[in-house]
């Protein structure tokens, strides 16, 4: 019986590759859909929580430090240094803009360097600190992506040229980073920032120093690092239902391309059907044959499928800079979807073919 099964996807290999293409696709779908979002979300956490200051200081309005508006006076800086509890105060000037590699949006902050490094542990492994408004450092994972080094010349937004004065290590928040005051020079912003990085002198006293900013400068947003970076993934609207809809989606493409290819495997073997009822075959014997022969072609798609996937996530890595990471859950989703997919796909053409009346299917022609 096994080797009518082999026999039967060995005689038909058009047939077979496009199934095995169809259940590969579901696979490629979940895994890449699901494996970028988690990997992209990750990584954006990763760089947050290398920011060792626990509150984070905004403007009315604001909900988090993800914003590119520049509204905040720098001088509050000054102000949130005064206050019981604060160690130190660095303001940072955000700004999105539409870059060429990864999602399509990268971001740059400008930063007063060496307070931010003093605050965040950073460290600078290949050159200097910037120094001047049209110098820049960036971390090692920008400059190998990119292929930098120090000494290059480069443009990250508009016509400004930046010339990269040192590579820095761990990632924190942007991987670009200028002075303040080059960034404020190229965004017109001149005295302002987008939020300030407020580092406490006891990190257990959160609450406490954030009621007390709030009584010295009312009227501001104050919120603790941890919640604004608590999960990106989270932050992004409906994700979770984009990806129940795809692999909903993925579900429907793997059943209907392995209903189609066994249905016209049914007719196409009409008379087999028709001898294997003459035999003595019984409903059950037949419809184990179809399901047999579906369950291999979905394990087959979906070995092609992880394959597929593990390469072009890494291709895609290497030429655009997305981030994939990829899970056992997901991929135990993906290979559950493959699976039923391909049986209940084939469960149709399977009992029409037990069916059959074996007088009729041996007159097919």
């Amino acid at each position: 019986m096994d080797n009518l099964v082999t026999s039967n996807i060995r005689q038909r290999p058009v047939r077979t590759l496009v199934s095995v293409a169809g259940i590969a696709l579901g696979v490629c779908l979940v895994m890449l859909f699901t494996g970028l979002a988690r990997g992209m979300s990750n990584d954006l956490q990763k760089r947050a929580t290398n920011v060792k200051a626990e509150l984070i200081f905004m403007r009315p309005g604001a909900v988090q430090a993800t914003g590119s508006t520049a509204n905040l006076d720098v001088r509050y800086a000054d102000r949130l240094r005064t206050i019981e509890g604060v160690e130190d105060a660095i303001p940072i000037i955000r700004h999105f803009f539409q870059g060429t590699k990864g999602i399509g949006i990268e971001q740059i902050d400008g930063v007063e360097w060496e307070g931010y490094s003093r605050m965040n542990d950073i460290r600078i492994v290949d050159g200097r600190a910037p120094q001047s408004p049209n110098e820049a450092v960036i971390d090692q994972v920008k400059a190998r992506n990119n292929n930098l080094r120090v000494g290059d010349i480069f443009k990250p937004f508009g016509p400004q040229e930046y010339r990269i004065s040192g590579i820095y290590s761990p990632e924190s928040g942007a991987r670009v980073k200028l002075t303040l005051a080059g960034l404020q020079e190229a965004l017109e912003a001149n005295g302002k920032c987008t939020f300030i990085f407020v580092k406490l002198r006891d990190s257990n006293q959160v609450s406490q120093v954030a009621q007390r900013i709030n009584t010295e400068l009312p009227g501001n947003t104050i919120q603790p690092t941890a919640d604004v970076f608590t999960s990106f993934e989270k932050t992004i609207p409906y994700l979770g239902v984009f990806l129940r809809v795809l692999v909903g989606l993925s579900a429907v493409v793997s059943a209907l391309v392995v209903m189609l290819a066994m249905y016209t495997t049914i007719t196409e073997r009409t008379r087999e059907i028709g001898i294997l009822k003459a035999m003595g075959a019984s409903k059950g014997f037949i419809i184990g044959i179809i399901e047999k022969e579906a369950i291999l072609i979905s394990l087959i798609g979906l070995l092609a499928g992880f394959a597929v996937s593990a390469i072009a996530g890494y291709l895609i890595h290497q030429v655009y800079g997305l981030v994939f990471e990829y899970s056992w859950q997901w991929a135990l989703t993906a290979a559950s979807i493959g699976l039923v997919g391909g049986v209940l796909g084939a469960l149709y053409p399977a009992v029409r073919a037990s069916n059959l009346d074996a007088v009729s299917a041996l007159a097919y022609d």
